[in-house]
């Protein structure tokens, strides 16, 4: 049986991870982590991990990118393996997660859907032949409540492209006011926000006289957990090292 404790317990993707969790019989939430300590079913909640005086194989994390750096602290101190979903994150803190890497497994990802990180792999492979004749643009779109622009996900999928480039991507976020040429090494990300979208990613390829798009849909939440919770699984078993979702493909 895999101990979790859930960071971010009562947070919108908290709730979720609570029912997939307590439908799986190989794993079990011990405990629970977020400034507003309402009692739980399945567990103790906790407002801080320095509250906190269970131990757990596992920590998953869907909670605000100000509070990853108590999580990466109490990760490192008690040596517990930590699932990192959280997105948003300055360059600071994703320094301090690869620094702490060599003393705890930690697993990041800027989108835990096992569909997302396939269209990642596919772009990889699609750019090569498209990159000197078509440009690219990415649309994203999210609910109005999410707080960071442009999404983890859409630079996931930008960083993807680039990578695979052989003339690197210029990043231009939106074209409000701007009067240059669209050049061909410039890779456009656009943001989109309202109601209660769960998430949307459209990667366009327009060429001479054709366009390419690849899109996801996530349809619910559901999604982020069921990678999130795979992800821990593989992670309890691991040994100090930095992971994403595609050590889940190897």
């Amino acid at each position: 049986m895999i101990k979790v404790i859930i960071h971010g317990f009562n947070g919108k993707m908290g709730k979720v991870l609570q029912n997939i969790i307590s439908d799986d019989p190989t794993m079990e939430i011990v405990a629970g982590i977020d400034p507003i300590d309402r009692e739980s079913e399945f567990c103790p909640v906790y407002k801080s991990f320095s509250d906190c005086p269970i131990k757990a194989d596992v920590i998953i994390d869907f909670s605000h990118f100000s509070a990853i750096p108590a999580l990466i602290e109490h990760a490192v101190n008690t040596k517990t393996p930590a699932v990192i979903c959280t997105t948003g994150l300055t360059e600071d803190v994703l320094n301090l997660i690869r620094d702490s890497s060599k003393s705890v497994a930690l697993f990041r990802s800027s989108n835990m859907s096992l569909g997302i990180n396939v269209l990642k792999k596919a772009l990889e492979v699609v750019v090569g032949p498209l990159e000197s004749n078509f440009n690219i643009e990415i649309i994203e779109k999210h609910h109005n409540k999410k707080v960071d622009s442009p999404s983890g996900t859409a630079l996931l999928l930008a960083d993807a492209i680039n990578d695979s480039c052989k003339v690197k991507k210029d990043y231009i976020y939106g074209r409000h006011s701007k009067n240059d040429e669209c050049k061909i090494t410039d890779l456009g990300i656009h943001a989109v926000r309202g109601g209660t979208i769960p998430g949307e990613h459209i990667v366009i390829f327009a060429g001479p006289d054709e366009i390419i798009e690849l899109k996801h849909t996530a349809l619910s939440r559901n999604i982020f957990a069921n990678g999130a919770v795979e992800a821990a699984k593989f992670l309890s078993k691991q040994k100090t090292g930095l992971y994403d979702m595609s050590h889940l493909f190897d």
